[in-house]
């Protein structure tokens, strides 16, 4: 009988943990997907890198930011700066004035790319909406599928692209993101995640960049069209010469 007993809290132990694990909304799998990627320095951290010829650096401390991008012209030194007070641009260290319309295309463009630089953290942004769509395996390993849009207000003028996340059930790694954008025609792309590095802490990802054949395809399908091979490769995304400085 107690022989008994005991195998009976020990399945109900187990089926109680299978339960918890279910329970797991999308907001708790990029909370843990953040942790896994920055152990809770990306809050608190400068970071400063090269993408295509610019150099890039953000920082972040007391609930404060300031993204910026520096590169030179055939003429001039260009910095731009992006922060919690909004875009400016400087030209040879001198403070320019922009049509709204310039400005916000440059801020979107700076953040874009510190955004997907330092994913997941860009994830808990107070405009974004996570929804756990489902879960699905890739290359043998299982993973939890987070679709993201952003709220009109505070998202931005992209508000309306929309994105898909591919986080590892095992280890809560994000390995692959589709997103669809409307900018210059619009499109979709997959991102498969390699060259994975932890520098002070903070992990770093570059990725193989795909597209569909067609822009009529669910994001949530463009995992199934990569293991088939049938995802055209665009481009690689790497960020290059990253460091770390942690902020006190």
């Amino acid at each position: 009988m107690m022989k008994t007993l005991y195998t009976l809290i020990i399945v109900s132990s187990l089926l109680s943990c299978n339960s918890s694990e279910k329970k797991l909304i999308a907001q708790d799998i990029i909370d843990k997907a953040i942790t896994v990627h920055c152990n809770g320095n990306c809050e608190k951290s400068t970071v400063t890198f090269k993408f295509r010829d610019k150099i890039y650096k953000s920082i972040k401390a007391d609930g404060l930011y300031q993204c910026e991008r520096k590169f030179s012209d055939s003429i001039n030194k260009i910095k731009d700066v992006l922060s919690n007070t909004g875009f400016k641009r400087y030209i040879n260290d001198s403070l320019v004035k922009l049509p709204d319309t310039l400005a916000t295309t440059y801020a979107n463009s700076v953040n874009s790319v510190h955004y997907f630089a330092q994913l997941p953290y860009g994830l808990n942004a107070p405009a974004a909406k996570k929804e756990l769509l489902g879960e699905t395996t890739i290359k043998g390993k299982m993973y939890y599928e987070i679709g993201v849009t952003f709220r009109e207000e505070g998202g931005g003028s992209d508000y309306e692209d929309t994105f898909v996340y591919w986080i590892n059930k095992a280890d809560f790694s994000l390995d692959y993101l589709a997103y669809s954008f409307a900018e210059n025609g619009g499109g979709i792309r997959f991102r498969e995640a390699y060259n994975k590095r932890i520098i002070n802490n903070i992990t770093f990802l570059d990725y193989n960049n795909y597209k569909p054949e067609t822009k009529d395809v669910d994001l949530k399908d463009l995992d199934t069209l990569f293991e088939a091979g049938k995802l055209q490769f665009v481009s690689k995304i790497e960020t290059e010469d990253v460091k770390v400085i942690l902020n006190k």
